[in-house]
């Protein structure tokens, strides 16, 4: 059964347009226990959502683990963890945190109510609201 994730990047650090251009590409670098741990609950085939950060604040496409959790190379000590992601495609309209922070339907919704986390899980009615709201048919 796939499961559902939102990621964040800030687009000066990391893109949507780099990802698309590097197609698979380790996610490495996080360093909060919460997001690690989610980061480990991920299962090759997931899907998960691209959110620009810090500039854009929105959900810019959507990738697939391609592999699921290993030790975080970019770590100097303990115990992190890294998945890969492969491009899926981007969201048609980008969805912003401003829309998701005013639609009723997102009460409860991760990136919302866990604003500091940068790996969160999205439930299936959320994924299949955002999708609607970004025109995402695949």
């Amino acid at each position: 059964m796939t499961a559902y994730w939102l990621v964040k990047s800030e687009p000066d650090a990391f893109s949507w347009e780099q990802q698309v251009a590097n197609r698979v590409e380790p996610w490495t670098g996080v360093r909060n226990y919460g997001a690690r741990n989610n980061l480990k609950a991920m299962k090759k085939g997931d899907l998960v959502f691209f959110y620009h950060s810090n500039i854009g604040r929105e959900i810019v496409g959507v990738v697939r683990v391609a592999r699921e959790h290993y030790p975080d190379p970019t770590a100097e000590s303990g115990d992190w963890a890294a998945v890969d992601m492969e491009a899926v495609g981007p969201m048609p309209t980008p969805v912003t945190l401003a829309q998701m922070k005013a639609d009723p339907a997102l009460e409860g919704f991760g990136l919302i109510r866990l604003s500091r986390l940068s790996v969160v899980p999205v439930s299936a009615d959320h994924w299949a609201h955002i999708c609607h709201l970004g025109g995402w048919k695949k």
